[in-house]
């Protein structure tokens, strides 16, 4: 596909590299030449400096030929300038970075006005899950499929936990729950395991079911954490906003907020009535004592350091806090991250990035299936999909266990008419099911493509 990329900040950078990887035909107009070269030299795209926003420059791009323009530029406005025009050129498909609290209320007005496919707030991607983490603090990581009837969980096996040295057949005899373990990492090591695999103390294993099969598991292990009623987030930046919101009205938390900027705090003050806003430095450890650093149930790093919020997380672990979340824009080193006494990592720019090679994979389904969900596991080292079956597909009704399927490839769930399977030997495909595949091939953009195809 040829894609056409307005801006290559932070998430528009992240956007352009994964859809380079993925062999699509990638377009870039920016307006900083040192950044264009610095593209144009370390990945396979074509540049064009410039203003995005302007339909001469458009042109230039030869934007009419592309099958999808994504502005990414760091303001709103021009982003759906960029939409607007590029649909004038006669582009069908256009993605917007809309970030701003204010547009967030009305954006399925300005979806339908600008004729936008799609719109993404890596902000309020962030916030979403961050919230997840927070009402399910036991795991590191949370993905949902089925419009979340089915979820994903990031897990580290403790030293004294029962599960190690259990070989996973064993696991629903032992449990009598049924959850699916479709990933494994150990150490450096990424494992699509199969019954026999032995799990260690160490291990992160990412694990499949419903919900309430998942909350059962981890009773049935003895780790689950106590629900957290206090949050402490640092930084009070538009992830803070839409995380307060979120957890003040949907899940009754008491939210306290300590943000640098006076300005910001009165802002805060305002749209958040029930939190408490702090002006203060976040990272001033007798601050953090004082607004009760160590009687607060979960801390939320959100300044734009990095670094202030590994430090800080690391601290709060430190001082016994059981919930620790960092916010970074940077993961580029995931092996350092891992080995921190940290619990949770978020690169909203990542899950922005991800948010949109998903959409475009769906652009490129075949006549059997398409990509509805996508998520990125284990240092984007596996992929986990969610495809629709259509009518014609090779492999409806064909027992699993007869279906030849490559290395590295796991059908971890059945969705079907709202019934979740997790799935033996002898369940089929069918029309209108969705289907969860767990991978270490990257790049899947139909369901026909797990197979492994003899001539």
């Amino acid at each position: 596909m040829r894609i056409v990329v307005v801006g290559e900040g932070k998430v528009g950078s992240t956007i352009v590299k994964q859809l380079s990887m993925e062999g699509h035909d990638v377009v870039i107009i920016d307006n900083d030449p040192v950044i264009l070269k610095n593209a144009s030299n370390t990945m396979d795209v074509f540049c064009i400096e410039g203003n995005g926003a302007s339909y001469a420059v458009q042109q230039r791009a030869e934007v009419g030929r592309a099958d999808l323009l994504i502005a990414a530029t760091s303001a709103d406005e021009v982003n759906m300038l960029c939409c607007l025009i590029g649909k004038k050129h006669g582009v069908r498909h256009t993605i917007a970075r809309v970030r701003n609290p204010e547009y967030f209320f009305q954006m399925d007005v300005i979806k339908e006005e600008l004729g936008l496919s799609m719109t993404v707030n890596p902000e309020l991607l962030a916030a979403d899950e961050i919230a997840r983490l927070l009402k399910f603090p036991s795991a590191l990581k949370i993905e949902t499929f089925a419009k979340g009837r089915v979820e994903l969980i990031e897990y580290k096996i403790g030293e004294n936990s029962p599960l190690v040295g259990m070989p996973l057949f064993a696991l629903y005899k032992e449990y009598q729950v049924k959850v699916l373990i479709c990933a494994v990492q150990r150490k450096d090591e990424v494992y699509i395991p199969s019954g026999d695999f032995v799990l260690q103390s160490g291990d992160k294993i990412n694990l499949t079911a419903s919900r309430d099969e998942i909350v059962r598991f981890f009773r049935a292990i003895g780790v689950f954490s106590n629900k957290i009623k206090r949050v402490l987030m640092i930084g009070g930046g538009r992830i803070a906003y839409y995380l307060a919101n979120h957890l003040i009205t949907s899940a009754h938390m008491k939210i306290k907020i300590i943000e640098k900027d006076l300005k910001r705090c009165e802002y805060l003050c305002e749209q958040l009535p029930e939190a408490v806003i702090i002006h203060g430095d976040g990272t001033d450890r007798e601050l953090l004592r004082e607004e009760g650093l160590e009687k607060t149930d979960a801390i939320v790093m959100l300044t734009g350091m990095d670094e202030e919020n590994i430090i800080v997380s690391m601290l709060a672990k430190a001082c016994k806090v059981p919930k620790a979340i960092a916010k970074v824009n940077r993961i580029s080193f995931p092996e350092i991250l891992n080995a921190l006494d940290v619990d949770s990592f978020i690169a909203p720019k990542s899950i922005a990035a991800n948010s949109i090679v998903r959409y475009v994979r769906a652009m490129q389904n075949s006549m059997g299936s398409n990509v509805e969900t996508l998520h990125m596991l284990i240092n984007d080292q596996v992929e986990a999909l969610e495809f629709r079956v259509r009518k014609g597909a090779e492999f409806i009704g064909i027992p699993l266990k007869d279906l030849k399927t490559k290395k590295g490839i796991l059908i971890a769930t059945i969705v079907r008419n709202g019934k979740i399977i997790i799935p033996g030997g002898n369940d089929t495909i069918e029309v209108g099911d969705g289907v969860i595949v767990v991978t270490t091939n990257q790049h899947l953009s139909d369901l026909g493509d797990i197979l492994q195809h003899t001539r």
